[in-house]
């Protein structure tokens, strides 16, 4: 059994804010699956790994016991979500909306399991409120409050137009909440108003207000901008293996990390042992590469992973290295061998100071990749190009000594 304590930290991890953390707490005391509503609107139907940083957080959730609302706005996404615009969104039309929401469910079951969640149209409710019920649920919130969401009052400010159905979104975003009685919701950090105003409408239901978890947005493969399709710097979770394999080890090795936190499901205990093995030297392409395998697999199997990357491998050996590469073993007694003894074990260099030289300037490489800090160890059963200045390389295979 999972213990309050550990399911709070794993909920914990990667979120941006968590309204209130108390409230949750307590929620999670009273022993009983609780229910987490997340809202999509279909405005897209081909999804990138930067929605999944919601998704994954709805596994957790369910992985925990918890009951998944997997919501489709198909009402609200004929609205058309104001968030962020600064100018009037074009709604959907209803075919739009339909046609989106069958491919949304199509790609979010390969993150959660459908045996497990519930998926909910908002229109089931929307759909039969009156003009009179609408008009009651408008009097429980002022102008003032709306003109507080920050792309409203930008707006504003700049006297640009503001359609009065554009604050009905919030509003019926809110009620979902309502509708659905939920316990817990989770969006974007763009969506903190929606969110909040679920609580607001809860309250005054008579409901327990939801407590509001708030996701970061996802950097793209640029590691500035959010990930977007309009942008080019996205990675759909329906691009094919290679192609999804090569994008994942195209990113910054300061940009791994936040991935790793964002997308992976190992352990932080265990990325955290990743992260100081290479602030010691390991090669952070060793840690990228689980990465890109994980997610590959998650998407496609674990076949498809391992063709990726053996695929990835031929292609980067291919672009920088001869056909023909000498293949020497290298000897450890123990679990790893320093790179300099390596080195000069595979007559790579004629000294351990001259490798520790070399790879000061830089001019040391493990599959392409620069090995930067002369402590760096192989581990053994590492089997690797290693190539010191532009003609000297070997393939390297290490293995423990024996006797």
């Amino acid at each position: 059994m999972t213990s309050i304590q550990e399911s709070l930290e794993l909920i914990k991890r990667g979120t941006e804010e968590i309204l209130r953390e108390d409230e949750l707490r307590k929620k999670l005391e009273e022993g009983r699956p609780l229910r987490i509503k997340a809202g999509f609107d279909p405005t897209a139907p081909d999804l990138h790994l930067g929605h999944t940083v919601l998704l994954n957080k709805l596994k957790q959730f369910q992985d925990l016991g918890h009951e998944i609302l997997f919501l489709i706005g198909d009402f609200t996404g004929m609205i058309g979500d104001p968030t962020g615009k600064n100018v009037t969104r074009k709604p959907l039309t209803e075919e739009q909306v339909a046609e989106n929401a069958k491919t949304y469910q199509q790609q979010v079951f390969k993150i959660l399991d459908p045996e497990r969640t519930r998926v909910v149209f908002n229109s089931e409710w929307m759909g039969k409120m009156s003009a009179a019920d609408l008009i009651r649920l408008a009097a429980k919130f002022t102008v003032a409050r709306m003109l507080e969401r920050d792309d409203f009052s930008k707006r504003y400010t700049s006297q640009q137009p503001i359609s009065i159905h554009e604050f009905l979104y919030p509003l019926i975003q809110g009620y979902d909440s309502v509708a659905l009685r939920a316990d817990v919701e989770l969006g974007g950090t763009d969506q903190k108003f929606n969110l909040l105003t679920g609580r607001q409408l809860q309250e005054a239901s008579g409901q327990e207000p939801q407590v509001v978890i708030t996701m970061p947005i996802l950097e793209g493969l640029d590691g500035v901008q959010k990930m977007s399709k309009s942008l080019g710097n996205y990675i759909a979770i329906t691009d094919p293996p290679d192609e999804m394999f090569g994008k994942l080890m195209s990113i910054s090795d300061e940009l791994m990390w936040r991935y790793l936190e964002l997308l992976s499901f190992a352990p932080m205990s265990e990325i955290e042992q990743w992260r100081q093995d290479c602030q010691q030297g390991a090669n952070p392409m060793e840690v990228k590469i689980r990465l890109a395998r994980e997610l590959v697999a998650r998407f496609h199997d674990e076949g498809a992973a391992e063709r990726a990357h053996r695929a990835f491998i031929d292609r980067f050996r291919k672009g920088r290295l001869p056909d023909e590469i000498p293949e020497k073993e290298c000897h450890t007694e123990g679990d790893d061998i320093p790179i300099g003894n390596l080195l000069k074990q595979a007559g790579l260099v004629s000294s351990t100071s001259e490798a520790m030289r070399m790879v000061r300037q830089g001019a040391v490489r493990m599959d392409g990749e620069k090995i930067t800090d002369p402590r760096a160890v192989i581990a053994k059963g590492v089997e690797a190009v290693f190539q010191v200045g532009k003609r000297k390389l070997a393939k390297i295979l290490v293995v423990q000594k024996k006797g």
